[in-house]
């Protein structure tokens, strides 16, 4: 396996990690929350990105959820 191939696997396996990370966290996060619905495009966009083998994007798009995600629960908008 080229390094290429390598470094895609693993970029591809660590964003299907925390996109079920986030999945757990969205089971409790409903769309009426301000700004939620950021978060869940954002879900939607690494998904799609997975699909089509663009896990640079993939990557971004989740790291971008949980940016949003994270900002909200500190805020307090989640509870």
């Amino acid at each position: 396996m080229s390094d290429l191939n390598r470094t895609q696997e693993e970029l591809k396996q660590k964003t299907e990690k925390w996109l079920d990370k986030l999945d757990e966290e969205l089971e409790e996060l409903t769309e009426d929350v301000e700004q939620s619905e950021n978060v869940f495009a954002y879900r939607d966009d690494t998904v799609h990105f997975l699909e089509q083998e663009d896990f640079i994007r993939a990557w971004e798009a989740v790291i971008y959820a949980w940016g949003i995600l994270e900002t909200l629960q500190r805020l307090g908008k989640t509870d």
